[in-house]
């Protein structure tokens, strides 16, 4: 199925990047994989993980650019996952407005947003630069939470 305003089918373009969906992952804390309030999709922020598991490391000390790159995109399908679950259809998403990714990384390291790159450029593979591009903020942290090298979250907007 394509959106009415005649961009790809979302789920088109996932098959052909060889990308199939995660199930909704279930939280280990006291919130919520997301909120809906209005036409926005709040998620809540998300690990990198490698084969299920955190994907621990430090970008500067054990974990290279490239990797954290890898990491972020990783990030960015269970973003996916997660906003399929809250909408049911990705072609309803109107507009990726805003990423926060936050990049565990010695005091010294200062590409976290060549890493945050991993997950922006898939959402624009994904849907599109019109509805894809978003504003973003990435920052060097000194931990994430159980050790993962990457954490994002994301603000989307759903069509009426």
């Amino acid at each position: 199925m394509s959106s009415s305003n005649n961009r790809p089918d979302v789920y088109a373009r996932l098959q052909e990047l060889g990308i199939s969906l995660p199930p909704l992952a279930i939280p280990v804390a006291a919130y919520v994989p997301f909120v809906r309030t209005g036409n926005l999709i709040f998620t809540s922020g998300h690990l990198a993980k490698k084969d299920g598991k955190p994907w621990v490391g430090q970008l500067g000390k054990d974990v290279d650019t490239a990797t954290g790159q890898a990491a972020a995109r990783a990030v960015a399908v269970d973003l996916l996952g997660t906003l399929h679950a809250a909408v049911g259809d990705l072609n309803k998403i109107k507009r990726v407005v805003k990423l926060l990714s936050l990049v565990n990384s010695t005091g010294d390291f200062t590409e976290q947003h060549l890493v945050t790159n991993g997950c922006s450029e898939l959402m624009v593979q994904v849907f599109g630069n019109e509805v894809g591009a978003h504003a973003r903020s990435a920052f060097g942290v000194a931990q994430i939470p159980l050790g993962a090298c990457v954490e994002i979250d994301l603000v989307a907007e759903v069509q009426d």
